[in-house]
């Protein structure tokens, strides 16, 4: 059986060895012990999202914390290439979906993106607690699918900053309906970033498309149907992941 992941203060994780003892406390040590309801003898992952993962087997707990020794300590190295998903803003949870999706699947950034056709807008508080809420998504998939590093949430951007992030990619990817180049034939390069751009429920504008290809961009399709922006992203980071990581 899998054990339950954490997230531990950074710092603690960083100076952990075998054998030491670490205290889980705050929200997740509240979350372990009176939630999850981690009994001393069992064991469990503490990871401080950046690629080190602890196990520990619990000695002491309380309402609001575990107590744990160390009993292995793994340092993850960060996959190359990176995926990021550029997920456009859209309506409802959708995009938050998508999100928590591909965190699952192992991408290592997400970018909201302000596409043209966005219903949503993000603006001035709004943005910071839809980035917020975002990032928390993010935390959560993270812990569900055992990861020791939690993707970085990057801040919203428009098309100009868009395009410039393309320009400094090592491969970006447009999914769009008019595409014929096959997702799937399609060679990663060994490092740098893999930018999967989605765009929202009204698709991409074609000056949005023809900016970021003059950036150096590749309309792909993933196959004969059309997905919704909130299942596009997953599926397209499906297909890359299990061809450059999922040996």
């Amino acid at each position: 059986m899998t054990h339950q992941l954490f997230l531990g203060e950074p710092s603690a994780v960083a100076e952990a060895v075998a054998g030491s003892s670490l205290l889980l406390e705050g929200d997740e040590g509240r979350h372990a012990a009176a939630v999850v309801r981690i009994r001393p003898g069992e064991r469990y992952y503490v990871a401080d999202g950046a690629g080190r993962r602890l196990l520990l087997e619990a000695t002491d707990v309380d309402r609001a914390w575990v107590r744990g020794r160390v009993l292995d300590v793994v340092d993850e190295p960060e996959p190359a290439p990176r995926l990021v998903l550029v997920q456009a803003l859209a309506k409802g949870d959708r995009d938050e979906q998508a999100v928590e999706a591909a965190t699952e699947l192992g991408v290592d950034e997400v970018v909201p993106w302000q596409a043209e056709r966005s219903v949503v807008v993000w603006r001035g508080d709004r943005a910071a607690k839809s980035l917020a809420k975002w990032a928390a998504v993010v935390a959560r998939a993270t812990k569900q699918s055992r990861r020791s590093r939690m993707p970085l949430t990057s801040a919203a951007v428009g098309l100009a900053p868009l395009v410039a992030r393309v320009a400094e990619s090592a491969l970006t990817l447009v999914l769009h309906e008019d595409a014929t180049e096959p997702l799937a034939s399609v060679d990663l390069p060994a490092s740098g970033d893999v930018l999967v751009v989605v765009g929202p429920e009204g698709g991409i504008t074609d000056r949005e498309i023809e900016a970021l290809t003059a950036a150096g961009a590749r309309p792909v399709r993933l196959g004969s149907t059309i997905l919704r922006a909130s299942s596009a992203g997953p599926a397209a980071l499906a297909v890359l992941s299990a061809r450059a990581r999922w040996t």
